[in-house]
């Protein structure tokens, strides 16, 4: 039981971690973008 709950922790912190390396190359990719209207 207490191992489930371990490794649960640790899926939320991974995707808490690929959400926000998401968000940083998001923020690079759109500066390297030409902006289109």
């Amino acid at each position: 039981m207490l191992s489930h709950k371990i490794t649960l922790l640790d899926y939320n912190n991974q995707v808490g971690v690929a959400l926000e390396n998401m968000k940083e190359i998001n923020k690079v990719i759109k500066l390297n973008m030409p902006v289109r209207q």
